[in-house]
């Protein structure tokens, strides 16, 4: 019995070796999980990482998507603002260039009053066609005062001509006391009935009325036809 208890004692060496198997062991667990642990926290980190930069990269992306669109739409609407001015100096340039053909037509309407046997033609067919519209049987006409004397030279004509398309009597009287402008071109107004009723049939009014008629065509004429325009009536 004394010697089989004597088997089972350990020495120091026995004792020391143990515990030295035992502590190895015991930190190379602690290092494996430490290990363990570290990769699973660096794995955890780089997850995280990743979701915080595709945030932040979708954050800038949206950020210069909008700006870049901003941008867009700035230089959209300059461009159409320059667009818009250089089309309104274009008919603007236009419209001065039409003026001016206007006021050279004005300057042969001037030219024309100057021959009298010309011009007496154009007053009495001027008179003519107002007393036509007005078929009334007596008319007070304005003419300007260096026109007197044509006026006066081609009413009676006017009388005769009338009374032969209308079968009516009329009588013209020349308003003496109320001339038209000496800045006029010419050409006459009509009035009737106290001057409630008045036909305006000067050379100027004659012209605005061609010109409205005209203009679109002289458009046509000097630029072209205007190719987003539709309709032409």
């Amino acid at each position: 019995m004394v010697r089989g208890e004597s088997k089972m004692v350990l020495s120091d060496e026995d004792v020391k070796k143990q515990l030295d198997h035992m502590t190895k062991f015991i930190e190379q667990e602690a290092v494996e999980k430490a290990t363990e642990i570290d990769a699973k926290a660096e794995e955890e980190f780089n997850l995280e990482k990743g979701k915080l930069v595709q945030q932040s990269r979708l954050k800038i992306q949206e950020f210069y998507e909008k700006k870049e669109k901003t941008c867009e739409l700035a230089r959209k609407i300059q461009g159409s603002n320059f667009n818009n001015q250089v089309r309104l100096k274009a008919l603007k340039v236009r419209e001065d260039h039409i003026m001016r053909v206007l006021g050279e037509t004005r300057e042969v309407l001037d030219s024309v009053t100057k021959d009298r046997e010309k011009y007496s033609k154009v007053l009495r067919l001027l008179v003519l066609q107002g007393m036509l519209q007005f078929l009334e049987t007596a008319v007070t006409i304005q003419v300007r005062e260096a026109d007197l004397d044509v006026a006066e030279s081609v009413i009676p004509s006017v009388i005769d001509e009338y009374s032969d398309i209308t079968g009516k009597n009329c009588t013209i009287d020349i308003d003496t006391s109320n001339f038209l402008s000496a800045k006029s071109c010419g050409g006459v107004i009509l009035k009737s009935h106290g001057n409630r009723l008045k036909i305006v049939n000067t050379l100027e009014a004659r012209l605005e009325l061609i010109s409205r008629q005209a203009i679109p065509e002289m458009r046509n004429s000097l630029f072209g036809r205007n190719p987003s325009r539709k309709f032409f009536d």
